[in-house]
């Protein structure tokens, strides 16, 4: 059945379409679902593309984090989404991770928590279950490596501080940052999270390698043990 007229793209106004509003005004004039609709390109038998982009966002909280978290499968649980368009979805939200990480990369300089948020969060952002990563520094607080120490279960995961040391001796670091994330999007820090980063900072002075901070990771936010002088 073909789609119904009324909401069809190709009938509303020209200033109304998203591709030749995005030509006549700039990416920048588009919103979330008009971006998204030229993805898609169109719709289903009871939404145009982008009535069915905003149904789509709604159901995320018109949180493109969200979004991007979602599986191929999941996306086309929506009418009107099949495997094509939810593969060109994700591999849109890939490039704008991608792209963020790229911006990042070009300034290895670690300065402050929200620097080290910024490089936890590209490994982070999309993963459902737990995961601890540590950032290995140079003396001048430059990046010296990034690496995964543990993967866990939704509600948890272990850090060896064993593994832990071992590979900041390994890549000679002179400095340590810390991070895991929190799937559910809270990023209170638990008893054992501070207990472990206080293993960890003790460890770390035996060794002469200073833990500068413990990144708890949310959806799109972040706990600092540093600025909130649990370290």
């Amino acid at each position: 059945m073909k789609q119904n007229n009324l909401q069809s793209i190709k009938n509303w106004a020209t200033e109304d379409r998203p591709r030749e509003k995005m030509l006549e005004k700039g990416r920048e004039a588009l919103s979330d679902a008009e971006l998204l609709a030229i993805l898609i390109r169109s719709g289903n038998n009871d939404e145009s593309a982008v009535d069915l982009s905003r149904h789509i966002l709604n159901d995320v909280d018109d949180n493109l984090i969200i979004l991007s978290q979602l599986s191929i499968n999941d996306l086309m649980s929506y009418k009107g989404i099949g495997e094509a368009k939810a593969i060109s979805i994700t591999a849109a939200l890939e490039l704008g991770r991608r792209r963020r990480f790229a911006e990042v990369a070009q300034q290895p300089l670690i300065s402050n928590s929200k620097d080290a948020f910024e490089y936890f969060y590209m490994h982070l952002a999309d993963i459902r279950h737990e995961q601890f990563w540590v950032m290995l520094l140079n003396p001048s607080n430059r990046v010296i490596k990034i690496a995964k120490i543990s993967d866990g279960g939704v509600n948890g995961t272990s850090a060896d501080p064993k593994r832990i040391f071992k590979t900041a001796l390994e890549h000679n670091a002179s400095a340590m940052m810390l991070c895991h994330n929190h799937p559910s999007g809270s990023v209170e820090p638990s008893n054992a999270d501070k207990v472990l980063t206080r293993n960890i900072v003790n460890g770390g002075k035996l060794l002469e390698i200073k833990i500068l901070d413990h990144i708890i990771v949310g959806i799109d936010k972040y706990f600092s043990f540093a600025d909130s002088g649990l370290l």
